[in-house]
Order: C-alpha cells, then structure tokens, then sequence
C-alpha cells in the first residue's frame, strides 16, 4: 500500500476526539473520503499534510514515516485546503513563479516550463495573466490544484474542493482531477456522494473519527443489489413506515407525495418496487447501521 494509517487518534483541548484509533490503507488512484460536516475529514486531511500532530498512531507513505519526516513527506506532497488565501492584485502566473520558487525550483526555464504545463492542464492559460483574486471560485480551486502540482507530488490532499462551486465549475474541477488521479495517490475529501461517484476507484465513509466502510464502488453497490426498495407514499405515511422499515432517503413529488427508499433483505409487499442500489444508498446504510 502506498499510504498506511494505523490506530491513528485526535482529540482537541476543548474534548473532541476528531480521530478515532482510526486504521486506513490507501493505494495509487482517487481515494473518496466521504462523510458528513464534523465527521472528522479535514482533521484527518490537516494530520496526513503534517499540518498537526496526533496524539497516537503510526502514518508511512511509500517508506517516509509521515510523522517524523514531515520534510522528506511534504517533497512529495500536493494539499488543497477546503479554505485558501492568495495574493491580492497577483497574477495566476506570477503567483507560480513565487510559489515555484518557494518549492525549490530555481531555473527559470524550468520554471517556465512547469508553469505552461500546470496552466495547461488545470485550463487557466487563457488567463493566466489576471488576478487570482478575481477568479471565479471553480478557477480559484483549478489554481489551487496548479500550485500543488508544482513539485510533482506522490501524494496529493483535496479538502471538500467542489463545495460551494457551481455545476459548470464543479464539472471542470473534476475533470482536472480525474487527469491527475491515475498516477498518483489522491484523497479527496468531501461530503458530496455524487464526486465520489464520478472520480473514486475506492471510497471509505467516515463519521465520528471512524471509518465505517471502506470499498470498491462497484463492490459496495453489489452489496446491497436486491435489497433497495421504494414507492410512492404521503407524508402522513412516512412516519409509520419508518417504524417498521429503515428509510434510507426520500424527496418530494411535483404533486406532494413522498418517493421513498427503505432497506429490506426481502419485499416488504407488493406496493414496492425494486430499485438499483447508488451509493447514496451505501452512505446512508453506512451511517445508520456501521455496515
């Protein structure tokens, strides 16, 4: 395994543990990490950046033992913030340069170079001479993954990146992390189940400090094929089928009913319906039932 997390724990002087004795492998490729707001993600993404330190546990990457190498791990470290600053009135390109410069890059051609390539990639050459404080937020976030790629990184950590964008932006953003995410170890954080969906060969769900699941997507949805059901109910009707059956969702109609969801191994009656399983339907077994 590329990244390995073991019994990796975090609890903050005003008592929260934010990292639970957690235990996580991570190879080559997207990883989802996927969780409520306060599941913990970000403490987690904060402590794999070097950012913090635990309170207990063992991280490695590819040898590097994270937590006493923070150095030789940040060499080879990408991190996009959920949250980031950039210098006002800057240019795209000369906020690389600096930032090329701070990594260590000393060449300017070399630097040229890698600037072109960055820009290229995340869609940003065509304004690569405005300011980056007057970017839109999906390019801010494209800017953000362009800084990270600077050093070439092994390991790259995104933090809720998509949150707040709008469609266009979202699907953009995603399609730059896709390009990236085939060679390198990718975390990416969010609560968002549809980004997992579109980007991830492999998810875990966290709440709480934990993971309650960790798979494959497909495996994941496999799971469950043959036990999601659903049908067409009223409001008045929602509270008593919640007593007899575990809702997963539901959302309303144009005409005011209710289309809800429910787990069962078998048919609970004819009324219902089968459905193919999505993962929204895994995070919400998952968070109800620590499957």
């Amino acid at each position: 395994m590329n990244l390995s997390i073991q019994n990796l724990s975090k609890t903050y002087p005003n008592g929260v543990k934010a990292i639970d004795n957690l235990t996580l492998e991570i190879d080559t490729g997207m990883f989802g990490l996927l969780g409520p707001n306060g599941a913990g993600k970000s403490s987690l993404m904060r402590t794999l950046a070097t950012l913090q330190n635990p309170d207990s546990g063992k991280v490695t990457f590819q040898g590097i033992d994270v937590l006493t190498q923070k150095m030789e791990l940040r060499k080879v470290l990408g991190y996009l913030p959920q949250d980031f600053g950039v210098y006002p009135n800057t240019s795209a390109r000369n906020l690389l340069d600096y930032f090329a410069t701070l990594k260590g890059i000393t060449s300017k051609k070399d630097k040229n170079r890698i600037i072109d390539e960055v820009l290229q990639l995340t869609n940003l050459t065509e304004v690569q001479k405005k300011s980056v404080s007057n970017y839109s937020g999906g390019m801010k976030q494209r800017f953000g993954i362009a800084q990270l790629l600077l050093n070439n990184p092994k390991l790259i950590i995104v933090d809720e990146p998509t949150a707040g964008l709008d469609p266009a932006e979202r699907k953009r953003f995603l399609n730059v992390l896709r390009e990236i995410g085939t060679k390198n170890t990718v975390i990416f954080s969010t609560h968002i189940v549809d980004d997992v969906n579109e980007l991830c060969t492999e998810l875990a769900i966290m709440n709480k400090g934990s993971i309650l699941k960790k798979a494959k997507p497909a495996h994941a949805l496999e799971e469950i094929n043959g036990t999601i059901w659903g049908k067409q109910i009223t409001k008045e009707e929602l509270s008593l089928l919640e007593l007899n059956h575990a809702s997963l969702s539901s959302s309303y109609n144009n005409d005011n009913t209710l289309s809800v969801r429910i787990h069962a191994s078998h048919k609970p009656d004819d009324s219902f319906n089968s459905l193919s399983p999505t993962l929204e339907d895994v995070y919400f077994l998952a968070m109800n039932t620590k499957i």
